[in-house]
């Protein structure tokens, strides 16, 4: 109870003196270029510095298969050259500026982010404009690229059980729906992209009418309005992306992959269980529940599966924002000497207990705390201003829904928590994967 009591007493000073608190919805300016981007800004002038956040409604929902990885190629290809800022210089340029950039992937987006001294705005919408408009997609460049995602690829699934196993229960677990694959691809088709796929790709997805860019920090919307309508507004639109339309028939029975590595030193189990998308009604209660299995030490599976019975070495649960209905996941490593039975089985049974006794109110009011005080900590950046932002319009339909998240999450009671658990963690909506050292055998087969 004291560790209740002074997460309620923090989420109450963080209600009264947050810099969230200052932050109202009538502060975000928002306007559309005439090529359709839209564009909002924050300004916030506690710090000399800003953000820039591109978010491309682009990622691998919108691939098919022949083409599956493009995304996330673009995601590398935007940084080797354009017209003006040739290869290497828009780094360059950049860190000149005093700036520095990332850029990320998903199944729904693609996001690009500059953070940079206010001084140096021009520059940023000066580079951003060259590598949207004048992009350079040249056949050298193109195969140097190949073989880097190529190595990632494989690097990443002999290193990373997690992502040998999410591969195989994302094939499972969708047959019809593009969130089939991986993010990175397939690689027979890295192998075979052509200029011709990668050409139409970017004129298509990375047109300004596909995207919103969200800047935040010490600017003014007269002076991002004006570099705008400079930089951007003269990049021409392109037809709308064709709309992604699959959807992906309800699962009727559990479904099982195995996947033999050698190199795992104790099984790997992955469940996953159809959910709906972000903006359902049910998103919240999920989230909530997402964090009750096993945010912190005291969370159901982390209490009762790794520290108490010792089953598991570690153990956690996902739950992404998606623009289509997508999976809850739980993944769990067994700890020494356990089985991949044993442990699964540990697993339903937590699963079980949440489905038929429900949650306290007290995990449900440590959850909403806890909530709360990651809410408003990445509110209190101009970095976590831009990206919720951002976020909330692109996952949520609307950044305004961003002010009354709060008030969301505190609607949802432990009745609504129990009912998700009972309406989606069903044996018949999930597949399990095993991960193991082990051939997949009995003694019986052939």
């Amino acid at each position: 109870m004291k560790l209740l009591a002074t997460l309620t007493l923090l989420v109450n000073v963080v209600f009264s003196h947050s810099v969230f608190a200052n932050t109202k919805v009538d502060d975000i300016t928002a306007f559309t270029l005439e090529n359709g981007m839209k564009v909002m800004v924050l300004e916030d002038h506690s710090i000399p510095n800003a953000n820039m956040y591109l978010f491309w409604k682009v990622g691998s929902r919108n691939e098919y298969p022949g083409i599956t990885g493009l995304s996330h190629f673009f995601e590398h290809m935007m940084f080797n050259g354009a017209k003006k800022y040739g290869p290497k210089m828009f780094d360059r340029t950049m860190e000149a500026a005093g700036g520095s950039n990332n850029a990320y992937t998903t199944e729904n987006l693609t996001v690009y982010t500059d953070w940079f001294p206010a001084s140096a705005i021009e520059t940023m919408f000066d580079l951003e404009a060259d590598r949207i408009a004048n992009l350079a997609i040249d056949e050298k460049m193109v195969e140097s690229e190949r073989g880097v995602v190529t190595s990632e690829r494989s690097t990443g699934l002999e290193n990373s059980n997690y992502r040998a196993i999410s591969e195989e229960v994302k094939n499972a677990a969708f047959r019809a729906h593009p969130y089939s694959w991986s993010v990175i691809g397939h690689q027979s088709d890295i192998d075979n992209w052509s200029l011709d796929d990668l050409r139409k790709y970017h004129k298509t997805y990375y047109a300004p009418n596909n995207a919103v860019v969200v800047i935040a920090g010490d600017v003014t919307v007269a002076q991002v309005k004006q570099l705008a309508k400079q930089y951007f507004e003269p990049i021409p639109a392109q037809d709308a992306p064709r709309k992604v339309h699959t959807v992906e028939p309800e699962q009727k029975g559990e479904r099982r992959v195995y996947l033999q590595k050698q190199s795992v030193t104790t099984p790997n189990i992955l469940m996953a269980y159809h959910v709906p998308e972000t903006q359902h009604k049910d998103y919240y209660a999920l989230d909530i529940l997402n964090d009750v299995l096993s945010t912190g030490d005291s969370s159901r599976l982390q209490a009762s599966l790794v520290n108490e019975q010792q089953l598991a070495s570690s153990v956690f649960t996902y739950q992404p924002q998606s623009i289509d209905p997508n999976l809850f996941y739980i993944y769990a490593v067994a700890a020494k000497d356990v089985s991949a039975q044993q442990l699964e089985q540990g697993i339903i049974k937590e699963i079980n207990k949440v489905m038929t006794e429900g949650i306290s109110e007290q995990e449900l009011q440590k959850v909403k705390n806890t909530k709360l005080v990651d809410f408003y900590r990445q509110m209190a950046t101009i970095n976590g201003k831009a990206n919720t932002i951002g976020s909330y319009e692109m996952y949520f339909g609307d950044y305004q829904k961003l002010f009354s998240a709060p008030q969301t999450y505190d609607q949802v009671t432990v009745a609504d928590v129990q009912a998700v658990a009972k309406k989606y963690l069903r044996k018949a909506n999930r597949t399990v994967g095993v991960l193991s050292s082990q051939e997949d055998s009995n003694a019986t087969d052939l």
